[in-house]
């Protein structure tokens, strides 16, 4: 008995131990960051503040470590993702917001109807934003290791946005991997597309929607948005379609994707004549306009002809489900019918 009870001393004492170990690296990790920091020039006080908040958050490295691996496809994704109930509630929210959402809509050449979407599809329309400290999850993130240098600069990116008096340290929370507010921007997101929209001197994503809406739009346009298109039109393959022709899957970069991209793409005439038909049978709409062909799944999943709008909804988020669920609640906000 004494042996089994000295044996469960020395685990703990072995468990302490590391953890004491790890926690002094992690505090010479944050040491580092801050000397760092105020080489760069942050003002020393946003510095002190801020880095005297730093905790190292477990949570977020199991939340990173442990992301979801379920096996989708677009028939279970989007009625999980776009239940009826969002669908109800984007239409119900479009129609309150109609007067700003339409000014916003034409003042960026962005149809209202995405600009929903994204908010409804990132943080319920602003209901989920995330509670963990923005600081705190990135350098966390960084702290780890497998993408330092990314995190890094969401760090700086973070400095300068509570430098610049956006939001106070205090309400300065988001999800475990430092997306913010109604948007879910990253920090160097916010500092290249957020807008102070009713001019009060803060790009406030958190609580003021007309922000978060010019902010969705403006992120939009600087993407390559086009308003005199939508975003893509689901279609149906003739037997023996050469598959070559579908949009290569598997790359890594967003340079190697748009390559893939030019390589499909071709004007609608052209996929008429390869035998590509709307879902009902009917011909492609006569319009010259070009389009890529997307493959979600796989062949026997679902096939879209994607415009140009739908290049800016993959620099958003690149993945195929979150571009296509966009589209898909944006058709159904604007197209009450369908």
């Amino acid at each position: 008995m004494l042996k089994k009870l000295a044996l469960i001393t020395a685990s703990i004492i072995s468990v302490s131990t590391f953890a004491d170990e790890e926690q002094a690296k992690f505090n010479q990790y944050v040491a580092d960051l801050k000397a760092e920091a105020i080489e760069k020039g942050y003002k020393k006080s946003i510095v002190e503040d801020a880095f005297a908040t730093i905790k190292f958050k477990k949570k977020v490295i199991k939340a990173d470590k442990n992301q979801p691996e379920v096996k989708e496809t677009l028939e279970t994704y989007l009625p999980k993702r776009v239940p009826k109930w969002k669908i109800d509630r984007a239409r119900k929210l479009y129609k309150e917001n109609k007067d700003v959402l339409e000014k916003i809509a034409e003042q960026y050449g962005v149809q209202a109807r995405f600009i929903v979407a994204l908010w409804g599809l990132e943080s319920n329309f602003g209901k989920i934003q995330g509670s963990t400290p923005v600081i705190s999850s990135v350098v966390t993130l960084a702290y780890d290791g497998r993408r330092e240098d990314m995190y890094k600069r969401q760090l700086w990116a973070a400095l300068t946005i509570l430098e610049e008096g956006h939001i106070s340290l205090e309400h300065f929370k988001g999800s475990w991997a430092g997306a913010m507010g109604q948007t879910q921007f990253m920090p160097t997101s916010f500092n290249a597309y957020a807008v102070d929209y009713d001019g009060d001197g803060k790009k406030d994503i958190w609580q003021n929607k007309y922000d978060a809406f010019a902010s969705i739009a403006n992120y939009l346009k600087k993407a390559g948005w086009n308003d005199n298109l939508t975003w893509g039109r689901q279609v149906v393959l003739p037997q023996e379609f050469n598959n070559q022709h579908i949009l290569q899957r598997g790359t890594r970069t967003r340079k190697q994707w748009l390559d893939n991209w030019s390589k499909s793409e071709r004007d609608l005439a052209s996929w008429q004549a390869l035998g590509l038909r709307r879902t009902d049978g009917s011909d492609l709409p006569q319009v010259d306009i070009t389009a890529a062909l997307v493959m979600p799944d796989d062949i026997n999943g679902r096939m879209y002809l994607a415009y140009d709008n739908y290049k800016a909804l993959m620099h958003w988020n690149r993945s195929y489900y979150f571009a296509t669920s966009v589209g898909y609640l944006s058709d159904r906000i604007g197209y009450p019918k369908i």
